[in-house]
C-alpha cells in the first residue's frame, strides 16, 4: 500500500472519531515534523470552531464540536503536507462533517473560507494548493450530503408505497367490514337520498318497524314519522345539511307497520360530495320503546299518589310555581282536610281509610273539569285545588261545591260512612309571595275552618293570621322569657276600708317582650297555662312576690303586709304545689299567714267536684286562700261551705252596680249585700275589685266590705310606691 492510500485510510478512521496518534505517525512518515502538524492543526481548529459555531445547533455541545474539528484539522494538515495533496482525506473530512450533521450552505462556506486563510500557514505549503485542498473538501461534503438525501427520499418512497398498500388493504377490510356491520349490527341502520327515499337498510331496522329489507327500502322517511313530527324533523335535517352541525341526535316516535308506536334515539349524519354538497343522510336508529314507557311509568310515579293517583305535592308545587312566575294572573288555592278521618283508620282499619280516600279523590276529580284548575293529594287526608287566575267569587263557589259534592255517604267496604271537609281559601296576586307563603296561608286557614265548627270553609284574613303570628311568636318564646328573667312585678294595694290603710298587695306579673314591649297578664296567662309554662312562671313569680313581702314586713314591723299571688288552675293541680309553697316561704322568711293564694272557681274543685286537697294542705301550712272573680262563674254558694277560704274577691262586673248617685239602689247592691253577709257568717272575709270612684267605695263601706282594690285606691306600681303606702293611710279615703 502506498503511502497516500495509508494516509487516506487513517483519515478516515479519524473522521469517524479515532485518536490522533496514527496522524502523528504519519506525519513522521511524510517526513513531517509532527510538532508542526499539530501545532498547524490546533491553529486551524480553533478558528474553524470559531467560524462556525453560531451557524447551527449541532448535535454535540461546544466541547464535543471543539474536538471533532481538531481531529480534522489534523487530518487536513496531514493531507496538505503530503506531496501530492492526500484528496482522498480531504474528501474523507466533508464526508465527515455529514456524517456529524454539520449541514447548511453557511456552514460550508466558513469552512471554505477557514481553510482558505488558515491552512496554506498551518501547512507551510504554497498557496496554489489551497483550491486543489478546498475543492476535495467541497466535493467529499456535497457527495455525502447528496448521498444523505438520495438515501432518505428512498426511505421516504418505501414509506409512502407501504402506506399506500396498507390503505387500499385497509379500505377493502372496511368496506367488508362495514358491509358486515351494516348487515349483522343490532342497531338499525339506512342510507336515504336528499329527497326522503330510502336508498338502503340492514335487517335490523326493517324488522323494527315490522318490514323485510325489499318492501322497507321501498318507502320514503315521511311514510315512517309521525305527520305531526315531520315539521320539527324538517327543521333538525335542515341543521344538519347546512353544515351547521356534524350530526344530529334526537329521540322520534316512528310508525310500525300495524300503527303502533315505535320509540326510537335516532342519529342522523350526512355524506357529501367532493364539492361539500349532501347527496346522502345515513341514520342510526335504536329501539327505546320499552325504556320510554318504563320512564313514562316512572314519571307518573314520581309525579302522582300512588293511592289516589291524583298529581302529587311535587307535582303541586312545580304547577304552583309556575304559575306564580306569571305576574299578570291572581292564584287561588282551595286546601281541605277531612274532618274524623283518624275516627275511621283507628276504629274500621287503614284499608277502609285508604279506600275512602280514593272515592274521595274521585268526587274531587269530577269537580275539577276546567283546565285552569289542578286537584293534588298533599298527604294523608288533605287535599289541595289550585285555581289559576280564578274569577270573583269563583273560589267560594267552589268551596260550595266541594262541600256538596262529599256530603252524600261513601259506600266503602260494607260501611256507609258519611264524612265532612274544612277547607281553607286564600286567594292571591302572585307578585312577592312563594309556594311556601301561600300553602302555609292556606293551612292556616283550614284550620280556622275546623276551629270555627268543622264541615265548612274560611276565607284567608291577615289580620286574623297576624294575631295567630303573635300569639305563636308569644308562645314559642314564653319559656326562654322566663329563664331571661323577662317577666317582673307589679303590685296593686289591697286596702281596709275601716282605716284606709294598707292590708296587703296583689302580685301582678307583667312581661317586658324585647320585640313586643310591656305586655299585661291577657296576652299571655292563657298562652302559659296551654304550654304548661305557667307553672315555671308562676313558681318564679311566687318567689319574687314572697322575697318582697318579707322585705317590707322586715322594714315595716307591726305592718303584716298579705301578699296575694295568683295561682292558675294548672299550678293548682300541679303535685309538688305545696312543697313549692312551703320551701319559697322557707327561702324567702316570709311567716305562712302573710301569704294569700288566689284561686278561681274551676281551680277549687278537683276532678271528683270535690275542693283540691292541696287547698286544705296549703290552709293546714297556714297560708291564706281567696277565690278570685267570684261572681263570674256559677258560683255555687253550696261549695262555700266546704272550701278552705279566708277571703272571697268579688269580681269587678258585681261592683260596676254600685256606681249608681247614692239614693238610688240597683239589682248588684243586694246581691253584693248578700255575698258579704253570706261570707261573714261562714267566717270569710270580703275584697271587693275593681273599685274606681269614691261612692263605690263608700257603699262598700257601708255594707261592711272589708278590703277593697282598684284604680280607686291605686293602680297596680313598683316596689317603691307601696313603700310610702306603708308609711301612712289613704288621703281622704271617703
Amino acid at each position: 500500500m502506498s503511502d497516500k492510500g495509508q494516509f487516506a485510510n487513517e483519515a478516515s478512521v479519524s473522521a469517524t472519531g479515532a485518536g490522533m496518534e496514527p496522524l502523528l505517525k504519519l506525519g513522521v512518515e511524510y517526513e513531517s515534523d509532527s510538532r508542526l502538524v499539530v501545532h498547524g492543526a490546533a491553529h486551524l481548529a480553533q478558528a474553524w470552531s470559531a467560524a462556525i459555531a453560531g451557524q447551527l445547533y449541532p448535535s454535540m455541545s461546544r466541547a464535543e464540536l471543539a474536538e471533532f474539528l481538531h481531529r480534522q484539522a489534523i487530518v487536513l494538515v496531514a493531507a496538505v503536507q503530503a506531496q501530492p495533496v492526500d484528496a482522498a482525506a480531504v474528501r474523507a473530512v466533508g464526508a465527515a462533517m455529514v456524517a456529524a450533521d454539520l449541514l447548511g450552505t453557511d456552514v460550508l462556506t466558513c469552512t471554505i473560507e477557514v481553510v482558505g486563510e488558515r491552512l496554506g500557514c498551518a501547512a507551510g505549503v504554497p498557496a496554489g494548493w489551497l483550491p486543489v485542498v478546498q475543492g476535495a473538501l467541497v466535493a467529499g461534503y456535497m457527495g455525502a450530503h447528496t448521498d444523505r438525501l438520495l438515501a432518505e427520499q428512498e426511505t421516504v418512497r418505501q414509506a409512502e408505497v407501504q402506506a399506500r398498500l396498507q390503505a387500499e388493504s385497509a379500505l377493502r377490510s372496511s368496506e367488508s367490514l362495514f358491509r358486515a356491520v351494516f348487515a349483522n349490527a343490532g342497531m338499525g341502520i339506512s342510507l336515504g337520498d336528499m329527497q326522503g327515499a330510502l336508498v338502503d337498510a340492514n335487517q335490523a331496522f326493517a324488522r323494527m318497524l315490522g318490514y323485510e329489507v325489499p318492501e322497507f327500502c321501498t318507502l320514503k322517511v315521511a311514510d315512517l314519522v309521525y305527520p305531526d313530527d315531520m315539521a320539527a324533523m324538517a327543521e333538525r335535517y335542515a341543521v344538519i345539511i347546512r353544515g351547521e352541525t356534524d350530526y344530529i341526535q334526537m329521540e322520534k316516535r316512528l310508525r310500525h307497520r300495524d300503527g303502533t308506536v315505535v320509540w326510537t334515539n335516532m342519529t342522523v349524519s350526512v355524506i357529501r360530495d367532493s364539492a361539500g354538497a349532501a347527496v346522502y343522510t345515513v341514520a342510526m336508529v335504536e329501539d327505546i320503546t320499552t325504556r320510554r314507557e318504563l320512564q313514562d311509568r316512572l314519571r307518573h310515579q314520581a309525579t302522582h299518589d300512588a293511592l289516589t293517583q291524583l298529581p302529587n305535592r311535587a307535582t303541586f308545587l312545580d304547577r304552583l310555581t309556575a304559575v306564580l312566575d306569571r305576574p299578570a294572573d291572581r292564584v287561588g288555592l282551595c286546601y281541605l282536610d277531612l274532618d274524623g278521618f283518624k275516627v275511621v283508620n283507628d276504629r274500621l282499619g287503614h284499608d277502609i281509610g285508604d279506600a275512602l280516600l280514593v272515592q274521595v279523590a274521585a268526587r274531587l276529580h269530577q269537580c275539577m273539569t276546567d283546565p285552569r284548575c289542578l286537584v293534588a293529594r298533599m298527604g294523608g287526608d288533605e287535599f289541595v285545588v289550585l285555581v289559576e287566575d280564578p274569577h270573583p267569587g269563583e273560589l267560594a263557589e267552589l268551596a260550595d261545591a266541594v262541600l256538596a259534592e262529599l256530603q252524600a255517604p261513601f259506600t266503602v267496604g260494607g260501611h256507609e260512612l258519611a264524612i265532612t271537609c274544612s277547607i281553607g281559601v286564600v286567594e292571591r296576586e302572585p307578585g312577592g309571595v312563594t309556594p311556601a307563603e301561600l300553602l302555609k296561608a292556606a293551612d292556616v286557614t283550614m284550620y280556622w275552618a275546623k276551629s270555627d265548627g268543622r264541615g265548612r270553609w274560611a276565607m284567608f284574613d291577615e289580620e286574623r293570621h297576624a294575631r295567630d303570628m303573635t300569639r305563636y311568636t308569644l308562645s314559642a318564646t314564653l319559656l326562654p322569657g322566663v329563664l331571661r328573667g323577662e317577666f317582673i312585678l307589679e303590685y296593686q294595694p289591697l286596702i281596709r276600708l275601716s282605716d284606709g290603710r294598707l292590708r296587703g298587695v296583689e302580685a301582678l306579673v307583667r312581661w317586658q317582650h324585647p320585640t313586643l314591649g310591656r305586655l299585661g297578664p291577657d296576652h299571655f296567662i292563657q298562652l302559659a297555662e296551654e304550654t304548661g309554662t305557667i307553672v315555671q312562671l308562676g313558681r318564679r313569680v311566687l318567689e319574687e312576690a314572697c322575697a318582697q313581702a318579707s322585705n317590707w314586713n322586715a322594714a315595716h314591723p307591726g305592718a303584716n303586709v298579705v301578699m296575694s299571688v295568683n295561682l292558675a288552675v294548672r299550678q293548682a293541680h300541679e303535685p309538688g304545689i305545696v312543697a313549692d309553697v312551703a320551701r319559697i316561704l322557707a327561702d324567702s322568711g316570709l311567716r305562712p299567714e302573710l301569704l294569700q293564694v288566689e284561686v278561681t272557681e274551676s281551680a277549687l274543685l278537683g276532678p271528683a267536684g270535690q275542693p283540691l286537697d292541696a287547698l286544705h294542705k296549703l290552709r293546714d301550712l297556714g297560708v291564706r286562700i281567696a277565690v278570685d272573680d267570684f261572681g263570674t262563674g256559677y258560683s255555687n254558694l253550696a261549695y262555700l261551705s266546704h272550701l278552705p277560704l279566708h277571703d272571697l274577691k268579688m269580681a269587678g262586673s258585681l261592683i260596676d252596680g254600685l256606681r249608681a248617685p247614692n239614693g238610688v239602689s240597683s239589682p248588684d247592691e243586694a246581691i253584693v249585700t248578700a255575698l258579704i253577709s253570706l261570707a261573714h257568717r261562714l267566717g270569710v272575709t270580703v275584697t271587693a275589685e275593681g273599685v274606681e270612684t269614691r261612692e263605690q267605695a263608700t257603699r262598700l263601706l257601708a255594707m261592711d266590705c272589708d278590703t277593697a282594690q282598684g284604680w280607686h285606691f291605686g293602680r297596680p306600681a313598683t316596689p317603691e310606691h307601696i313603700e310610702t303606702l306603708l308609711a301612712r293611710p289613704l288621703a281622704n279615703s271617703y
